[in-house]
């Protein structure tokens, strides 16, 4: 009997022993040997994107809800390079995304001879976006390559990886790899601290009277032990992409409450002793562009060596896995740690304080927070673009309960919330995905919303609309003194836009409807639609920085 199995085949049969089960794309002249290897395999879902733009998003937003390996297929060239923004944002966020896409024939291979789709450097654009880029070079190393690729992406720190396979070495025939049979990806584990480390680590950690936590992305897999040093009086805040590795409706978790724009939380900093900072970057995002005062003892854990001082100087630094570092600090403290008298409580009060005088500053917004809580499932999907009001109370007040519901673009690209979103409904099983985004984002991919219909996915789309690109107003307005310029939008009537596909629509135009109506979508099961008139609720109020005035 004849061999048919080829290296499409094998890429095929590839992502099913890596565990994968959806991959995303666009099927194309370079890319169809191996979607037609899925498709006769029927193993793996393949959602068809409208854009390979979308479709990288949607990779990224499957990985981190299924916190496994996310999967785009693009076509070469144009396809590729329409993939990037995605790649980008995946980069940004630390998703294990795995790029797989085309190359022509490999006699045409970097000679610019003009063959379809053929691309100047493929390879170099892909690798300056991605944490790596590969090319299979021969049938023989097909496997070799998506086995790095795939082992890269998925260890610490995650990223996507890219690989080019090219058309011609996609058809050949090969026999089938034994080693499919029993695979296991060859990750890089982190590092695990020495003992000497950890002592060291818990000798100074035992001298602080009033530490704080600061979480990132990195120590997403570190709750349990997180939680231990809360119990032990820790107080703890978290990057914007670590949240919730601890509940957030716990008394001494201020979430992404960083203390950007909020005197009354970096005062408090002045009065503590230790910084904990465990997988994360300190981003500038998050401490207005560093200016955020953290204490002088600032002890950061991290598993890439190159996390070491490069936004904020540490006194003591651990390279290892957060999980594994954390849980040792903890075997070592416990019962030991004496905090000083009443700063648990100072620290809840903080808290407590901190919201208030935040929602104070949201006005007829202020209650939307609360009301999107009272009605959405405590383990929904909160997926977001960049709006106002994500950029508030949708990333620093809506209290969530574990990482994975946490989908928002890290990079602050506008326009990603709706594709994040349907990759996440994509991962979420019996859980409802609700989508937050500004009428400007979710113009930019609203082809996109044809792939949640298609794939019949369980989410509610809230599209704040003020008509135009509100966040760039609020720029325009403490950059340009005022002078508002190419920022309003005409868009389509999102009702009769909803109609066409027969989307259940429901409109909010008053402040005190937002949760009843958002309730009303969320009794539907499958896709529907909640426009949030912001004309008539009212103007979002201006925020931090742009409540500031201009230095002199």
């Amino acid at each position: 009997m004849a061999n048919d199995y080829t290296v499409g085949d094998l890429v095929a049969e590839f992502l099913s022993a890596c565990g994968v089960t959806t991959v995303f794309g666009i099927a194309s002249v370079h890319n169809i040997p191996m979607l037609d290897a899925i498709g006769r395999r029927n193993s793996i879902r393949f959602m068809m994107a409208r854009g390979e733009l979308g479709g990288a998003h949607m990779a990224d937003g499957y990985a981190r809800v299924s916190e496994g390996l996310g999967v785009i297929f693009s076509s070469t060239g144009p396809g590729a390079a329409n993939a990037v923004g995605g790649l980008i944002e995946a980069r940004f966020a630390g998703s294990p995304v795995l790029h797989i896409t085309g190359q022509t024939s490999t006699k045409y291979l970097d000679r610019r001879v003009g063959t379809v789709h053929d691309p100047y450097d493929q390879l170099g654009m892909m690798g300056s976006v991605c944490k790596a880029a590969y090319r299979v070079r021969s049938a023989q190393n097909a496997l070799g390559v998506l086995t790095q690729a795939a082992a890269e992406a998925l260890s610490a720190p995650m990223g996507p990886v890219s690989v080019e396979v090219p058309i011609d070495l996609q058809r050949v025939k090969i026999e089938r790899p034994s080693g499919l049979d029993r695979f296991v990806l060859p990750l890089q584990t982190p590092r695990t601290p020495t003992e000497a480390e950890l002592d060291e680590l818990a000798e100074r950690v035992l001298a602080a009277k009033r530490p704080l936590l600061w979480l990132g992305n990195g120590a997403k897999q570190a709750g349990g032990a997180a939680a231990k040093l809360l119990d032990m009086g820790f107080g703890m805040v978290t990057s914007f992409n670590g949240r919730a590795t601890v509940a957030e409706d716990h008394p001494r978790n201020l979430g992404a409450l960083t203390g950007s724009g909020m005197p009354l939380i970096t005062d408090f900093y002045k009065t503590l002793d230790l910084c904990l900072v465990v997988g994360c970057r300190l981003r500038g995002q998050e401490t207005n562009e560093f200016n955020v005062k953290l204490p002088d003892n600032l002890i950061q854990i991290d598993a890439d060596p190159l996390a070491n001082g490069r936004t904020y100087a540490s006194r003591y630094f651990v390279c290892g896995d957060a999980k594994a570092t954390l849980e040792g600090l903890v075997s070592q403290i416990e019962r030991r740690l004496q905090v000083m008298p009443g700063y648990p409580e100072e620290f809840a009060e903080l808290k407590r304080t901190a919201q208030r005088a935040f929602i104070d500053t949201l006005g007829v917004y202020g209650t939307f927070s609360a009301q999107l809580r009272q009605v959405m499932p405590r383990d929904a999907i909160w997926a977001r673009d960049v709006t106002q009001n994500n950029t508030t109370w949708g990333n620093r007040l809506f209290p969530l309960s574990t990482p994975k519901q946490n989908v928002y673009p890290v990079g602050a690209g506008i326009g990603q919330g709706l594709c994040l979103g349907i990759g996440a409904a994509a991962a979420a099983g019996d859980c409802k995905t609700v989508v937050m985004t500004g009428d400007g984002g979710f113009f930019l991919n609203v082809g996109e919303l044809w792939t949640a219909v298609q794939e019949k996915l369980d989410m509610v789309v809230i599209v704040m609309n003020d008509r135009g690109y509100g966040v760039i107003k609020r720029i325009q307005d403490a950059t340009a003194q005022g002078r508002r310029f190419y920022a309003d939008l005409q868009g389509p009537d999102l009702e009769k836009l909803a109609a066409l596909s027969d989307i259940q629509y429901f409109r909010c135009s008053r402040a005190d409807t937002f949760g009843d109506t958002v309730a009303s979508a969320l009794a539907i099961k499958g896709l529907t639609m909640v426009e949030v008139d912001m004309t008539a609720v009212g103007e979002f109020p201006a925020y931090f920085p742009f409540n500031q005035k201009p230095a002199a």
